[in-house]
């Protein structure tokens, strides 16, 4: 069988997470800067290698305080680790497993994936579109910042949901 190259369409794509603050509400956050490569044996994307690299100095959460906050070493350490990354291991379809490393600490993750085909653009390109989600532990990062209210209410819950919209460009 022969392989195929996909690469992320950043223009039709989204890398964005919510966690909950004060416990009452979640704030969602996104990278603006990011690549991803999948190789796949001809158009099944079953059993692909997928590759994801993220920037994490261009998180945006919409407050200029609170990325500078997540850029810093209570958080993400952006000068020190600059890149989140993820590896696959497996994909069956519908579950992708793989390494995500944040801050130097690498752990296999399992990742929900709803495939949603491919399709030829109005350009003749060929595409293919997911959406991914899952959870996170960010203590389990090194992302141990917390802080409690006066009510007792905890600001940053450990919980982080992930959900990436992803288009891939057939190479």
């Amino acid at each position: 069988m022969s392989k195929t190259k996909w690469v992320i369409d950043p223009t039709h794509s989204e890398v964005t997470f919510k966690v909950k603050h004060m416990m009452i509400s979640s704030v969602s956050g996104h990278f603006t800067k990011y690549n991803g490569s999948v190789e796949t044996n001809g158009s099944d994307f079953k059993d692909s290698t997928i590759k994801v690299e993220i920037d994490v100095d261009s998180i945006s959460t919409k407050n200029e305080d609170r990325d500078n906050h997540l850029k810093s070493d209570d958080f993400f350490n952006a000068e020190s680790f600059p890149t989140i990354s993820f590896s696959s291991k497996s994909f069956n379809g519908s579950k992708l497993v793989g390494d995500l490393t944040i801050r130097d600490v690498t752990k296999e993750i399992t990742l929900n994936v709803d495939f949603n085909g491919i399709a030829t653009d109005p350009y003749g390109q060929t595409k293919a579109g997911m959406e991914v989600t899952g959870e996170i532990n960010r203590k389990d990062y090194g992302l141990s910042w917390s802080a409690v209210t006066e009510a007792g209410n905890v600001v940053v819950s450990d919980k982080v949901k992930l959900i990436v919209e992803a288009q891939f460009i057939k190479q």
